[in-house]
Parts: C-alpha cells; sequence; structure tokens
C-alpha cells in the first residue's frame, strides 16, 4: 500500500512530482522514490515524471522499492495482487526471471506480457501508472472495485495524476474551483459519488478501467470488469446449477488476504462480518491481534447504542486472539478539521474518525495491516434499508387511513430527550419517509439525507437545475441493470455508489493518514460473483438480512454471535452535537462560509437546528455533514489553502 503521482507533458513535472509526492508522504513513510524520462523531444514538459511513497508490506527490501524499472518499463503502482504467487508461477514457467518477492515486480512483468490484457487476471486492489520507454505511451488503471483512489487532471496534452485530490490541488497554484454540483451531490449523499469530483477539472478514473496517453496527445479509454455484467452473467449462471459455497469462497478470499512479509490485524466490531473475518484469520495466524472500539458510557447511553464490545471480547476469547481496546472520546473540535482534510472531498461519516483512531492505535503497535468487513453489507444485503424496502412494499398495503393514523402518531413522537435517545422512534420515522414511494426513489430516501423538496429548500434556488441533475444520476445508476431481483437491484446499486463512493473513499483515506494498509476480504472479485449468483430470498430470509452469510459463518461462528442485533459502525452523533459540537453548529449556522457564499440558505439549516434540539426529528447527521463540508470549502476557498473557488 503506497501513494503514487506522476506528470505526463506537463510544465514543470520534475518539480510537481517532488511536491505531489511530499503531500502523499503519509500514505509511505517507508521510502520514497522517483523516475524521469523522456517523452518526445526531452524538452520540459515534454517529460514523463513519476513519482512513489511506500508503504513496505511484500519483500520489504530494496527489489520492492519503487517506481520500479526494468526493460523499457517503468511502474508505479499502490496496492496488492492477491493471485500474485499464481501469477509468479506462470510466468516462471514461460521464462521470466525474478529479483525479487514482490507483487509489483509480478504486476510489471504481467503488463510486459500481457499489457492491459493482464487487467481482469489481477485480483486485489490496485491503482498504478506503468511507462513504455519505446512507446512514450503512459496507462493509468483501476482495480475493478473501486477499492484504491486514483485521482486525475488534464490540461491540453498534459496529464497530472495522483492517489489522493488534496495532491493535485497543491500543486495547482489554487487555479481548481470547486463544482457546486458535486457539494449538492455530497449534501444529498454525504459523501462525493465516484462519478463526481470536488474539484471542476479532476476526475476519478473508473473502477475497473484504465487511460492510455499518447506523445502525439490523443487519449484512449477502455473497460476491463464491469459490476453491471459480473452481476448479470453471476444470476444467469446460477440459474443453470446450485447455489455458490459461500463459506468456501469467503475462506478462501480471507487466506489470501493474509499475504504478507509484516504482521497482519483485524477490525472486530464484534458484529457478524468482522467476527467470521477475524475467526477464520485465527484459524490461519493463531494469536492474532484484533481492534476494537467502545464509547464514554455517557455518549453510548444518549444514543441508545449496543453493547457490541461484549460481543467482540466473546470472539476474542473463543478464538484466542488478542483483543485490543480503544474508548472513542475524541475531541472532535480537533479531529474534525483534521479528517476534513484527509479524507479529500467532503464525507459526513464519522466512522472515519474511528477508522483513524483505529488504524493510529494499530500502527503505534507496529500493526501495518488490518482486515475489514467492509463490503458484506453491500453484497449481501445486510443494511437496515434493505430489509426495510421490502417491509416498504407490505405497508404499501395496509389500508391507507390506518397508514395516515400510524404516521400522525409516529410524527408526534420525540427522537430523544434531554437524556436519552430513541432508536426505535428514529427507524420508524425513517421508514415512514420512504415506505410509500416507488421502488428507486424509496431505495434513495431510505439512505440518503433530503428528499427533494428539503434539498431545494436548503441550497442556493440557482441550483435547482443541479438538484433535479443529481438526482437523475442516481436514478439512471439504479435502473442500469438486467437483474430480476429487487433485493439483488439494491445490492448493485450499494456496490457501484455506496461501496466505491463513501465506505471504500473513507476507509483509504481514514487508514492511510495513519500509515496503515486496510485489505477488505468481501471486497472481492470472486466473492462479489458468488454474492449475486445468491438470489435475493436466500439473502434476505423473513427480518433476517445476510441470510446466506450467516448461514456460512455458523460453521465457525456461535449462533450468539452470528444472529445478534446488527450492530453500527459509527459514533454517537447526537451526544456529540448536543455538548461537544453545538458551539461550532450555532456558528456555521449563523456566521459560516456556505451561509455567507449563499451556497446554503441559514433558514433552513436554523429549522434542522430547532427540530433536532427540541427531539423531534434526528438530524445530528445531517449538521455532522453541514460541519464537514464547512471545514472543506473553508480550506478549498481561502486562497492560501488548496485551492480556489469559483
Amino acid at each position: 500500500m503506497c501513494g503514487i503521482a506522476g506528470t505526463y507533458r506537463w510544465p514543470g513535472g520534475q518539480v510537481v512530482v517532488d511536491r505531489l509526492t511530499d503531500v502523499l508522504a503519509h500514505r509511505g513513510p517507508d521510502g520514497a522514490g522517483r523516475y524521469s524520462h523522456p517523452v518526445a523531444n526531452g524538452a520540459d514538459g515534454a517529460d514523463v515524471h513519476l513519482g512513489h511513497r511506500r508503504l513496505a508490506i511484500i519483500d520489504l527490501s530494496e527489489t520492492g522499492a519503487q517506481p520500479m524499472v526494468s526493460g523499457g518499463l517503468a511502474l508505479t503502482y499502490n496496492g496488492e495482487l492477491y493471485n500474485a504467487p499464481e501469477l509468479r508461477a506462470e510466468l516462471t514457467a514461460a521464462g521470466v526471471r525474478f529479483r525479487g518477492t514482490s507483487d509489483t515486480e509480478v504486476l510489471l512483468e504481467a503488463w510486459r506480457r500481457w499489457g492491459t490484457d493482464c487487467l481482469p487476471r489481477l485480483r486485489g486492489m490496485f491503482a498504478f501508472a506503468v511507462f513504455d520507454e519505446r512507446t512514450g505511451e503512459l496507462v493509468l488503471a483501476r482495480d475493478q472495485l473501486g477499492i484504491k483512489p486514483l485521482f486525475l487532471l488534464r490540461r491540453g496534452t498534459g496529464l497530472v495524476f495522483a492517489s489522493e485530490l488534496k495532491a493535485l490541488a497543491a500543486v495547482t497554484g489554487g487555479s481548481l474551483q470547486v463544482d457546486h454540483a458535486a457539494l449538492v451531490a455530497s449534501l444529498l449523499y454525504y459523501w462525493v459519488p465516484d462519478s463526481r469530483c470536488a474539484f471542476r477539472e479532476a476526475e476519478k478514473l473508473p473502477p475497473g478501467s484504465w487511460l492510455r496517453c499518447r506523445p502525439d496527445g490523443r487519449v484512449e479509454r477502455g473497460r476491463f470488469w464491469n459490476l453491471k455484467d459480473v452481476a448479470r452473467e453471476a444470476r444467469e449462471q446460477a440459474r443453470s446449477g446450485e447455489l455458490p459455497d459461500v463459506a468456501a469462497v469467503v475462506a478462501e478470499s480471507s487466506r489470501r488476504h493474509l499475504l504478507s512479509d509484516v504482521p497482519v490485524a483485524t477490525f472486530l466490531s464484534g458484529g457478524l462480518d468482522s467476527s467470521y473475518l477475524t475467526a477464520l484469520a485465527a484459524e490461519d495466524r493463531p494469536g492474532i491481534s484484533a481492534y476494537t472500539i467502545g464509547f464514554r458510557a455517557e455518549d453510548a447511553k444518549f444514543e441508545a447504542m449496543p453493547d457490541d464490545l461484549r460481543y467482540a471480547r466473546r470472539v476474542a476469547e473463543r478464538f484466542g486472539v488478542d483483543l485490543h481496546e480503544i474508548e472513542i472520546a475524541p475531541n472532535v473540535l480537533d479531529l474534525l478539521p483534521q479528517m476534513t482534510y484527509h479524507l479529500d472531498e467532503p464525507i459526513g461519516d464519522p466512522a472515519a474518525i474511528n477508522t483513524f483512531l483505529i488504524c493510529s492505535a494499530a500502527r503505534e503497535a507496529g500493526v501495518k495491516v488490518m482486515l475489514s468487513g467492509m463490503g458484506a453489507d453491500e453484497l449481501f444485503a445486510g443494511y437496515r434499508k434493505h430489509l426495510a424496502n421490502l417491509l416498504a412494499l407490505r405497508y404499501q398495503r395496509v389500508p391507507r387511513p390506518l397508514r395516515r393514523g400510524l404516521h400522525r402518531t409516529v410524527d408526534r413522537l420525540p427522537v430523544a430527550t434531554s437524556r436519552r435517545g430513541y432508536r426505535s422512534v428514529r427507524f420508524a420515522k425513517r421508514f415512514l419517509s420512504f415506505a410509500e414511494l416507488p421502488e428507486e426513489t424509496a431505495f434513495r430516501r431510505s439512505y440518503t439525507m433530503y428528499d427533494q423538496d428539503e434539498l431545494l429548500a436548503l441550497v442556493d434556488p440557482d441550483l435547482a437545475g443541479t438538484v433535479e441533475d443529481v438526482l437523475t444520476e442516481h436514478a439512471d445508476v439504479y435502473r442500469d441493470n438486467d437483474l430480476d431481483d429487487h433485493v439483488n437491484r439494491m445490492c448493485l446499486g450499494d456496490a457501484r455508489m455506496f461501496l466505491p463512493g463513501l465506505n471504500l473513499a473513507y476507509t483509504d483515506r481514514a487508514s492511510m493518514a495513519a500509515s496503515t494498509e486496510v485489505r477488505v476480504p468481501y471486497v472481492d472479485v470472486e466473492v462479489v460473483k458468488a454474492a449475486f449468483a445468491v438470489p435475493g430470498d436466500r439473502k434476505i430470509v423473513g427480518r433476517q438480512g445476510k441470510a446466506v452469510l450467516k448461514e456460512a459463518a455458523t460453521s465457525i461462528l456461535p449462533k450468539e454471535i452470528v444472529y445478534r442485533p446488527k450492530g453500527l459502525f459509527s459514533a454517537p452523533l447526537r451526544a456529540w452535537m448536543s455538548r461537544d459540537l453545538a458551539p461550532l453548529v450555532r456558528e456555521v449556522v449563523h456566521d459560516g462560509v456556505l451561509v455567507r457564499s449563499g451556497f446554503l440558505r441559514r433558514e433552513a439549516l436554523q429549522r434542522l437546528v430547532a427540530e433536532d434540539a427540541a427531539g423531534q426529528r434526528d438530524f445530528s447527521k445531517h449538521l455532522w455533514h453541514v460541519l464537514t463540508l464547512e471545514y472543506w470549502y473553508r480550506s478549498a476557498t481561502s486562497g492560501s489553502g488548496r485551492s480556489q473557488a469559483a
């Protein structure tokens, strides 16, 4: 896991790459490297410059250093290939001689032999750039599911790229302009979709794709893996045979993800996904370490949070895991700007703080690699929204007068008092906000922040067309499938939007801020194929989400862990908002940059604060995201910050 950067036919490229690589230093504290070569006539601006920051995980010697140059190819690479041993054996049999044991060298030689045809053969997480000295071509590529990030910016025939957006913003002299459409999208979702970027000129290389720059200025793009097609093919295969052996596929993926020359530990929340991975890892690595979190007692009580710690302790004791417990009682006033900087774009999920603090503790203990249960909920229908959308279909059959009466009753109930919150009431209000809507609209409302009217009331009236565009984009992505299964349509929508846009994004940025690599065994191409070969009625059975994964996990986990109530990898937001952050919320609502610029309307924000304070509605997540957006926007528009706004 590393940080990569580079320029192609970009003025002052060498100086730019030095700066890019410096900004990415936290991603790779174990080493730094540079590479330069002429593209055309060798004049400044007509060269390629590659940079690398190394977090040494496999082959800790100099034979694993980057950029790696061999036989006319130069590679700067961020990621891990879990099928590197098989690829190495195949290449060795074909006559390739390897100098070291790194997967970087395997990737370089695979590229030499197969070019872009090697990409669908790669199993892992990756973003890389490879330059061919003979042809003068530079190719960028990103993994199938968007686990690893790759940002790029093109001007004329020039290109600059980096693992993080802040690096691009730092080297463009304040010339990048904020994309207000991306900010509107972030308000809707509380993250920026992978199809958009917070700055207008910049873009994210799409998952499962590559981009080739030629010396004559031509740019070619290609796609080597498409989740929509994989989901369709998996369902077609399942119709003609038996269901996949989910237990075997997950176990095999988990085993591969332990490949490392340094210690590996796990996240262990006590929930199904992390417990299953930890149990599998402990079978292969007895005594493996795991890290879990708890919260201040008063915060957990106010938030009505379940006691996940006791489940984590049971798993650790049963499987001989060395459990490290971390209490999350952060100084959020200090962490908020720090996390906003590291997250690159406005991401309003406080789980990023948990990830950062866990990874920081692990790193202090000498651990560089962590396994996470990320992705299981998206692929196997484990979120409450998945079940809720199915229940909504039944609710729509309830006589209308009864529904109206229920709405009136629930609307009057408080979500919190001064002493505690009521989760069941929060869930009921949330459910009723989308239960009578059509499928795509209901799914969107079940996990996004605002309905259309609320969003229109919140932002500058001139952005009404942008709001419509953002909502249309969600509908287009959700409906772009060949599936005949409501549950798997939701899973596909999540895997294409929610997973790369939020969960993988914050996991990468927050972990790398602590110079730690997080691996996600559920977000594996073989696990994905298996997941979409499972029909929806095997993913949600009765009121049990992730039913097929739970069935697989019972082969190793006790039922009290497998079938426990679902926990949340989140934070006690209501407690923080009512205590630690209340003065900051007042400041941002009354005199924040977003309000003064006209992007957000003060009156609408004041209504959110008033209803939240009264305990009538829970807007803690909305207000937290407003704070993250405010801090990001201040930096983006400060002139001395990362960029200059429009």
